[in-house]
């Protein structure tokens, strides 16, 4: 079970409830009225616990947890152990996911304002609002109701949140409007100057960055990741887009929707997204591309090309995924080759 030092946990719940929020089916109708307690993995879950299986990886270990009851493919049914509670859907990872957040649901903002807090008399920071202690809001800032702002975090002046912000400890906010719902980890940094310059012989040249960073509802952003600001037109990240920790944007950048950035990913200045883009971690994007919606690029893969939509590119430089393997099977057998191997 969670820690409860750090995790509030609700319920129980009926196996019915569970089954009507996360729509899933179950198995049996006589299971209706089962109580579990809690959420937990596989391997460590018990009697009046809820666990998942989505992936054949694990259905050795699934055939044998003690899991009160499971999420599952109703393809993997037949492999759950004598006694456990199935609750039947395609997409058990997400069922358990909303099963998950009704246990452990968001803590509600609770109205408070540190004494420490610096906030210039001319923003507007609704009184439902948490403010931290050390925290500075500068001049015309706009505060959505219920946001949450952590310590030591920095908003200057102009900056605006929509309703229902979670803002993290020691994050830093310019130049930029963000939608509602909007999740920010510690030490983000929002809006600071693009990396422009014209090149000279007596050193570069710095670019003024005039744009601005615009961040769509629900985008959830991770620790420690940077976006600039635009250079002239505005860096966007596109609604419901979830980004990792330690991943860089560059100014001028554009995401569209439901985008997915694993950690340490790159993307250099005025490179465009469609909707739903993946990019797994240390990937690499050169500037000013156009990647289609529904593209995904593999993890540490160099993007220097266009990618068009749906594609799946891996590799250094990235190509089609099925081209990449290729190579590699070509490499791997020249290899062998020359070791004698074949």
């Amino acid at each position: 079970m969670a820690d409860p030092r750090f995790f509030d946990r609700a319920g129980p719940f009926s196996l019915e409830t569970l089954a009507a929020l996360s729509g899933a089916k179950l198995q049996s109708a006589a299971d209706a009225g089962r109580s579990i307690r809690d959420v937990a993995p596989l391997e460590t879950a018990g009697p009046d616990d809820v666990t998942f299986l989505d992936n054949r990886k694990y259905v050795e270990i699934f055939s044998r947890s003690q899991a009160g009851a499971a999420f599952v493919d109703g393809r993997m049914a037949q492999k759950a152990p004598s006694g456990m509670a199935l609750l039947v859907t395609r997409e058990p990872y997400k069922a358990f996911a909303r099963a998950a957040r009704a246990f452990y649901p968001t803590t509600p903002v609770a109205p408070y304002r540190a004494a420490s807090a610096i906030i210039d008399p001319t923003a507007s920071v609704p009184s439902d609002c948490d403010v931290g202690p050390n925290v500075v809001i500068g001049a015309a800032v706009k505060l959505g109701a219920r946001c949450r702002v952590g310590p030591n975090t920095v908003i200057e002046a102009g900056v605006e949140l929509g309703d229902d912000c979670l803002v993290g400890a020691n994050v830093t906010l310019s130049h930029c409007y963000i939608g509602a719902r909007v999740v920010l980890h510690p030490g983000v940094r929002i809006g600071q100057p693009g990396f422009g310059f014209a090149p000279d012989p007596n050193g570069p040249v710095k670019i003024p960055q005039l744009g601005r960073v615009i961040i769509g509802d629900d985008v959830d952003i991770g620790a420690n990741t940077t976006i600039d600001r635009g250079s002239g037109h505005d860096t966007v990240i596109g609604p419901g887009t979830m980004i990792d920790n330690l991943v860089q944007i560059g100014h001028n950048v554009v995401l569209g929707r439901g985008c997915i950035l694993a950690g340490q990913v790159g993307i250099s200045g005025s490179t465009k997204l469609g909707d739903f883009v993946m990019a797994g971690g240390q990937a690499g994007l050169a500037g000013h591309l156009n990647i289609g919606s529904g593209a995904r690029i593999a993890a540490k893969a160099g993007l220097m090309r266009d990618v068009e939509a749906g594609v799946t590119v891996a590799g250094a430089p990235a190509l089609p995924i099925t081209s990449w393997m290729r190579q590699v099977a070509i490499l791997q057998r020249l290899a062998r080759k020359k070791d004698g191997e074949e």
